[in-house]
């Protein structure tokens, strides 16, 4: 089946994806989530061609993805802990069938070597994690096993890029504005160095912003050293509550020189949303942690904004991934914002205070 962005599909019926999988619940090395079943027979439009994805498991690197694609749903941590990371579920495209309007469906789509399921629900439900020697859960997500159904990804493999935009991931315009930051980036290693070459560099990045109305050089390191304890800050927000990022400078004042606070880190996606507006949309309290698939509780608050996800705009070895990974704030990088006042001042037509719009440019 070849997919674009906004294609609409069927997810196939509980039998039929039980039949594509091994006794691991798995179909080349991809879970199949329990959770996932609860969608089978409805229908949904493409989000984004998963044909590639970040490692966030062994590194900063791009992986190959075959045969998959993203719809808009997320995991709700329910067979995992209750992870509360709400990562975009990966779905192959064996599990899909296209919808085609006003045409009945064909009984030649179900084939015959789908009717007869090698999984059951009950080997879905103990796919999903195991025990090491002490007891403890280990648990098996599709973010966890990663590595299992992906393969190695050279950011300089060229028909990644040919296939973001005739999949519909990105159009043009976000391609280029995406590749002449990594050029600018590379050519002048403005993001590596406070000064010599990078620091006129991000000098002129920062003027030419100015001018267009862009987002300023986002690689800045934080200010705190090494050793000495970054600040935390409780607002105790809650999901619905109303809050403006801070500005860059202000949160590189609780960030330590490897952009740290109390073991986070702020990644450089999350530049383009300082000084705007959103939603809580919920807290993080517990994760699944995708090196070792052991279950972690966070020591100091963190939340999750209605529509902030990384966009990979400025991240030169995973330029483009489709996979929308939701970003985590520290209460400390955010200030509450009156309800009131917001909605006399903020509000202008065609914008939303839950999303705000976050341009595709990385230049």
């Amino acid at each position: 089946m070849t997919m674009r962005v906004g294609d609409l599909v069927e997810v196939r019926s509980k039998e039929e994806i039980l039949a594509t999988l091994d006794k691991n619940g798995r179909l080349e090395g991809l879970p199949f989530m329990p959770q996932m079943l609860k969608y089978c027979g409805q229908h949904f439009p493409v989000y984004k061609v998963a044909h590639k994805t970040c490692d966030t498991v062994t590194g900063p690197a791009g992986l190959s993805v075959p045969n998959c694609i993203h719809l808009n749903i997320r995991c709700d941590g329910e067979a995992y802990g209750g992870c509360d990371a709400a990562c975009l579920i990966f779905w192959k495209e064996a599990w899909l069938r296209p919808v085609r309007t006003g045409r009945a469906r064909d009984p030649a789509e179900v084939t015959p070597s789908l009717r007869t399921p090698k999984c059951t629900e009950l080997d879905l439900a103990r796919a999903t994690s195991t025990s090491d020697q002490s007891g403890e859960t280990i648990y098996r997500c599709q973010a966890v096993c990663l590595r299992d159904y992906t393969s190695r990804l050279p950011w300089w493999d060229f028909r990644q890029y040919l296939k973001d935009y005739l999949s519909g991931n990105l159009t043009l315009w976000g391609l280029f504005s995406r590749a002449a930051f990594v050029t600018y980036w590379h050519a002048t290693q403005a993001a590596r160095h406070r000064f010599g070459i990078g620091a006129p560099g991000r000098w002129l990045y920062d003027r030419f912003q100015q001018i267009v109305g862009g987002v300023p050089f986002p690689y800045r390191l934080g200010l705190i050293p090494l050793g000495q304890k970054t600040p935390t800050n409780s607002l105790n927000l809650q999901p619905g509550d109303l809050v403006r990022v801070k500005s860059h400078n202000e949160i590189l004042k609780t960030l330590n020189v490897r952009n740290m606070n109390n073991g986070m880190s702020f990644d450089v996606e999350m530049v383009p949303f300082c000084g705007k507006t959103f939603r809580v949309k919920s807290r993080i309290n517990t994760f699944i942690d995708e090196k070792t698939g052991r279950r972690k509780a966070l020591r100091t608050p963190a939340v999750i904004l209605e529509g902030v996800w990384c966009h990979a705009c400025y991240s030169p070895d995973r330029m483009g991934c489709p996979r929308s990974i939701y970003s985590w704030w520290r209460e400390i990088w955010l200030e509450r914002v009156p309800e009131e006042s917001t909605l006399r001042n903020a509000t202008r037509p065609g914008e939303s205070l839950g999303a705000e719009r976050v341009s595709s440019s990385g230049a």
